[in-house]
């Protein structure tokens, strides 16, 4: 069967309520499709009516009734309210066989009653009636398209507004002018197979408080993962040659038979250590973005790579540390529990997932994984034919 595309749009309560990582768990590891694409919305009134002007389609009264309770959700909740606060809209792109079908069953349907927890809706989602059976609160947790024609539809939808109403956010969260913004990167060890890892260290990023603002799914090349792991290389050299020069020592006396004196383990941590540092720097380099450096043929280096990122921006008071803390050390053994390293870490580089170190950094890194740029366009575009 032919791969298909489909998306889900998480709401702006359920994002506003710190949800979006259990339903990102739900999604991938309940479908086992491919999380391809992902951007942040503060959708305006043109692509907001002309979306709702799409979901009411079905003949039959009942699902008729439902849709136009969507439409009417949508025309409320996605425009900035009397406040003129910004509501944040999450696209999720997903591919594979039947990716309709398999989300929508995923999300679920929306309908009154005692929800069992078995689906996003059932777990994130309301439908309270009177008892008239008028509703009186609905929130939907999540939008999917009911078929593959209002998938395409949609997408181009979404995809033609991307540039003018999705990225990066500004002018969302009411800090003032000294808030900080910082960087995320879900790691490709939380992609090996669909499961619920990249939603579960989202979820507990959450603990932070802050605000996410932006999101991209990025494929490292191998030149960004050179240049984004670049300051790392001196370090990992100084600091193999402590360690190398000892095992160094004991292999050659054991293999030899032979014993050799401090000088001696001095020159060969002098020697070996900067190999060894630099091995271990090509073996992360080859982690991101699944090729080393002294293997990548020159005219390969700028090309995305075969590893999949989930970058996040997030905004806040604090916001380095506040990230930094809830993520742990780099060593996932030293981390504290509860921290996103000590649960989901595996290595000191399968850890699951890198935050900046500062504010200054985190620019820098945004430079390099483009934050800017949308690669939800094109791609859909690309898929499509057109737009």
């Amino acid at each position: 069967m032919a791969e298909e595309l489909s998306y889900v749009l998480v709401t702006p309560y359920s994002i506003r309520k710190s949800r979006t990582g259990g339903i990102i768990a739900r999604l991938i590891s309940r479908t086992g499709l491919d999380l391809i694409r992902a951007r942040m919305f503060a959708p305006g009134k043109e692509l907001v009516q002309t979306y709702a002007e799409t979901l009411v389609t079905d003949a039959d009264p009942r699902h008729h009734a439902t849709q136009e309770l969507i439409r009417d959700y949508v025309l409320k909740n996605f425009l900035p309210n009397s406040s003129d606060a910004k509501p944040r809209v999450l696209l999720l792109v997903f591919s594979g066989e039947n990716a309709v079908a398999k989300l929508r069953a995923a999300v679920g349907s929306i309908a009154p009653g005692r929800p069992s927890g078995e689906n996003i809706r059932d777990t994130y989602g309301d439908y309270i009636t009177d008892a008239a059976g008028n509703v009186v609160y609905f929130e939907p947790a999540v939008l999917c398209p009911p078929d593959a024609v209002a998938a395409e539809r949609n997408l181009k939808l979404w995809a033609r507004f991307s540039d003018t109403d999705g990225g990066v956010l500004e002018g969302i969260s009411a800090y003032p002018e000294d808030v900080e913004r910082t960087l995320v990167l879900i790691k490709p060890d939380n992609f090996r197979f669909p499961n619920a890892r990249p939603g579960g260290v989202i979820d507990v990023f959450s603990r932070a408080g802050l605000t996410i603002i932006g999101a991209k799914i990025h494929f490292m090349s191998v030149a960004q993962a050179c240049e984004f792991y670049g300051p790392v290389l001196d370090v990992l050299k100084n600091i193999f040659r402590d360690r190398t020069a000892p095992i160094a020592r004991l292999a050659i006396e054991q293999e030899l038979g032979i014993q050799l004196n401090e000088d001696v383990q001095k020159q060969l941590g002098e020697i070996l250590g900067p190999i060894n540092g630099q091995q271990n720097w090509e073996s992360i380099v080859q982690f991101m973005s699944g090729c080393k450096p002294s293997e990548c043929p020159p005219e390969k280096r700028e090309e995305p790579g075969t590893e999949k990122c989930f970058a996040l921006v997030y905004e806040g008071i604090d916001a380095v540390r506040k990230i930094r803390e809830v993520l742990g050390p780099t060593d996932p053994s030293k981390a504290p529990p509860g921290s996103i390293r000590r649960e989901f870490g595996q290595t000191i580089m399968v850890n699951a997932a890198h935050a900046s170190d500062s504010a200054e950094n985190a620019r820098r890194e945004f430079k390099i994984v483009k934050i800017d740029e949308n690669n939800l366009k094109p791609f859909v575009e690309a898929f499509y034919g057109s737009l």
